[in-house]
């Protein structure tokens, strides 16, 4: 499949086992932290100059990914007990076409949202259940670059010529 940046309304990311490693870290105090690349961070950046919207789609109700979605400057939903009926109001809101909405998702509770997305990619390490609905199985396990491996790789952005506009 031939994929470019005009085809996408809207990239939707989940985010533990995504944008993290899908392992949570916790303190003698129960405070928790996630490891993410900072790798995708410069892809959330490139997607931004695109002017792509971008979404962090969880069912998680975090600090920590409220704390990563402002880093990146996305828009975070989270707490999301649906994610079917989420992305539906968000489509429609938006006036997105899920058609050409690309969702990340690596776990089972991603399964039905993807099934209604165009594009659905998801890290190496994801359930198999995922792997086989997912449009593209990513090189990089959840938390290693996955959206940066989106863009450069699949979408073929050059990172230099969108940041610096050489």
């Amino acid at each position: 499949m031939e994929l470019s940046i005009d085809d996408v309304d809207a990239f939707i990311f989940d985010f533990d086992g995504v944008l993290t490693n899908n392992l949570v870290y916790l303190n003698s105090d129960g405070n928790e932290w996630v490891c993410c690349s900072r790798a995708d961070g410069l892809a959330f950046d490139v997607i931004h100059k695109l002017k792509k919207p971008v979404y962090i789609l969880s069912t998680e109700k975090n600090a920590v990914v409220t704390a990563r979605a402002k880093k990146l400057n996305a828009i975070a939903l989270q707490g999301v007990v649906n994610k079917v009926v989420a992305l539906f109001e968000l489509a429609e809101t938006n006036s997105y076409d899920l058609g050409k909405v690309l969702y990340v998702g690596n776990d089972l509770n991603d399964f039905k949202a993807m099934q209604l997305c165009g594009y659905t990619f998801c890290p190496a390490d994801s359930h198999e259940e995922i792997k086989k609905i997912a449009t593209t199985i990513l090189k990089n396990v959840g938390g290693e670059g996955v959206a940066r491996e989106i863009l450069e790789n699949v979408l073929k952005i050059n990172f230099i010529e969108i940041l610096y506009g050489e």
